[in-house]
């Protein structure tokens, strides 16, 4: 069996199934499906990244004993009946989500997760000194605002460099960052 060390990614993706499962407090005699809804970039779309073509979603909905053990009885799955609505893409920008969201069919047990932001920093956010930083955030408001699913988590995009800058591989000067709005 392979062995998973615990890395950022791990971490940040266990505290997101807890509290996802935490969220949705499914109740064993409600036999109601929930459907988590996974939408936005990589993060949740990244089977293709890994060598059993797994993905954050399909392991929330039914976990895989044989890779994550440590995890087995914690997936929706195990607390009702449950089923994936996948539809983030890798590549995603915020302006693509409303796409992603187009002909939702919600139920009435639903749960929605987004992770968006890379790509928009890769694609030239991050030289951006106000106007693009708002306007993200904007069309991000709106669309969580108009997604007709409650509760919504969002995943934030995490520091490839963990806060080391000398790895820094963008090419824009890490300072730059402390002076952009929160």
């Amino acid at each position: 069996m392979a062995s998973f060390p615990l890395t950022r990614r791990r971490f940040v993706q266990a505290v997101g199934g807890a509290s996802l499962l935490t969220l949705i407090s499914c109740n064993r005699q409600e036999q109601t499906m929930v459907t988590l809804y996974t939408l936005g970039d990589s993060i949740l779309d990244c089977g293709r990244y890994n060598e059993f073509g797994v993905h954050p979603g399909q392991l929330l909905v039914q976990n895989d004993d044989r890779l994550f053990p440590e995890f087995q009885g914690q997936d929706l799955a195990s607390r009702g009946s449950a089923r994936l609505e996948h539809r983030a893409r890798d590549g995603a920008t915020v302006v693509g989500l409303p796409s992603q969201a187009q002909g939702l069919q919600v139920g009435k047990k639903a749960i929605a997760m987004i992770t968006v932001g890379g790509n928009d920093l890769l694609m030239g956010l991050l030289q951006d000194t106000g106007s693009g930083i708002t306007a993200f955030a904007n069309a991000l408001d709106t669309f969580v605002q108009q997604l007709p699913i409650r509760p919504v988590l969002l995943g934030s995009v995490y520091d490839p460099t963990l806060g080391d800058d000398s790895r820094n591989f963008s090419g824009v000067d890490p300072a730059i960052a402390p002076r952009l709005p929160r």
